[in-house]
């Protein structure tokens, strides 16, 4: 375990301060034959990529540069991760990092993690309904270039795909971007997003009264790494989880309509009110714990009270024990059921860095409630253990109907990402809480997920200083360089 001060120079820049973006591109690539010959363009590559300080200084430019000028500032951000196939191509022995789940990859986990598919006859393998390019094996790394616009990363990603020569080909290129207008920050279901990720001690302000989480929660080797005996290659790096989710926005649109709770005030929305309390947040990100009938736009707006609420551990009155927030950060719910409920819930925090992608519903679909377009969120997570951030939050807490445990009433799942596990990982999906005028009730949520996950997978993002001395070759006068 580390003891010495994280350098933000040696850190990729997307883990601990997020890119500032309005476009992204997941460039998801397959290394050719010539191991050697990648090896050594990735030397050159690595003064490309994006370090933690270069994101703060970024963040400072731009902030400057809206005193002066409307345009936004052009400027992008680049990073790259391995998964564990990959890795091995580099001669790097992936099991030493000691995550399974990294080892092993996604798609052996779609089962476990809820997604649909089909399971064989025997009962011995299971396929995943992803999309072939998630399946096929082939991914052994991700380009992520985030920036101003999708012209400025257009031609990062080209920079840096010159850079590489051809020593790498396209398995999936995919194209995430910020949602127009009044809309831009929020997902595609309309929420404002990115909300609730932790602080990580000494390097970015807790304004939540939770509490940064320790370093090691999210870098590897650092204290709170629950993995002792972590190799030298892996110190500072983050494993990254990708997720590729369409969501069903006219469909989840129809079913709040059909299913809004009846309350006594006329003044109230209560299609917007049932999609608040199945998520936890108004769709102005003001938490329902603090304005539970009525959607508070002022409180949404100020970081300093948007984030700062506990929930009442027996009650479900304010916000219901299954909304999306309180599955995926259950403050206060361990009160009196474990002895540290603060640290049971930081052990399990991940850093979120998604995008949207796709295009507004069109009139079509919303007069037919039915999506015709591909639309939803590239979900990108960082977390210093697989089994303790993205696994746990999906297997243990969003798909459980009992969780958060110990409840008067059953809470349910997830409605937004929690899965059924069972067979062909299809059906019936219900949660209590719903109805505020009715807590005990139990909402029937249907077969149908709202939204669908179409592939995904487990990679490592290795430190700057392991890129460009252990991953990457240096050519020296024409050779390169073994490691």
């Amino acid at each position: 375990m580390s003891t010495s001060e994280v350098d933000l120079k040696n850190v990729q820049g997307d883990i601990l301060m997020g890119f500032p973006k309005k476009a992204e591109r997941f460039f998801f690539f397959e290394i050719k034959h010539d191991i050697q010959a990648f090896r050594t363009r990735l030397h050159e590559l690595v003064p490309l990529i994006t370090s933690s300080e270069d994101v703060k200084s970024g963040r400072q430019q731009i902030m400057a540069h809206r005193q002066t000028k409307p345009e936004r500032l052009a400027i992008t951000f680049t990073n790259i991760a391995f998964s564990a196939k990959g890795l091995k191509k580099l001669g790097l022995n992936a099991a030493e990092a000691k995550d399974v789940g990294f080892t092993n990859g996604m798609l052996p986990d779609a089962k476990e993690l809820g997604d649909a598919g089909k399971i064989s006859s025997d009962g011995k393998t299971f396929e995943p309904a992803w999309t072939h390019e998630f399946k096929n094996g082939n991914i052994d790394g991700v380009i992520l270039v985030a920036g101003d616009s999708q012209g400025s990363v257009d031609k990062a990603l080209t920079k840096a795909l010159a850079t590489l020569k051809h020593t790498v080909s396209e398995v999936i290129n995919m194209l995430g971007h910020s949602r127009p207008g009044k809309e831009d920050g929020r997902e595609h279901f309309g929420f404002e997003d990115g909300l609730s990720n932790p602080a990580v001690d000494g390097i970015t302000k807790d304004l939540s009264q939770q509490g940064p989480v320790d370093q090691g929660v999210i870098l590897i080797g650092r204290k709170g790494d629950s993995v002792t005996e972590r190799p030298s290659w892996a110190l500072d790096g983050s494993f990254l989880a990708f997720r590729y989710l369409q969501q069903l926005v006219p469909e989840f649109n129809q079913f709040l309509k059909l299913n809004a709770p009846r309350v006594n005030d006329p003044s109230i929305d209560t299609a917007e009110l049932l999609g608040a309390r199945l998520t936890g947040r108004w769709k102005s990100g003001a938490p329902l714990q603090l304005t539970p009938l009525k959607d508070d736009p002022k409180l949404a707006a100020d970081p300093a009270r948007n984030n700062v609420f506990t929930f009442d551990k027996d009650s479900q009155e304010k916000c219901p024990f299954a909304a999306h927030v309180r599955k995926m950060n259950p403050r206060g719910d361990f009160d009196g059921v474990v002895p540290d409920p603060k640290a049971a819930i930081n052990t399990h925090r991940v850093i979120r860095r998604g995008i949207q992608y796709g295009p507004e519903t069109t009139e079509h679909e919303n007069q037919h409630n039915k999506t015709e377009e591909d639309r939803g969120l590239l979900f990108v997570c960082y977390q210093s253990n697989l089994a303790n951030g993205f696994q746990f939050l999906q297997k243990s807490w969003a798909n459980p109907a009992d969780f958060p445990l110990q409840k008067p009433q059953l809470p349910g799942l997830d409605p937004l990402i929690g899965q059924v596990v069972d067979a062909d990982n299809i059906g019936v999906r219900t949660m209590t809480g719903a109805d505020p005028t009715n807590t005990a009730a139990t909402l029937d949520m249907g077969i149908q997920t709202w939204v669908v996950p179409k592939g995904g997978e487990y990679f490592f993002s290795p430190s700057i200083s392991v890129l460009r001395d252990t991953i990457a070759t240096k050519t020296q006068n024409g050779v390169s360089k073994e490691l």
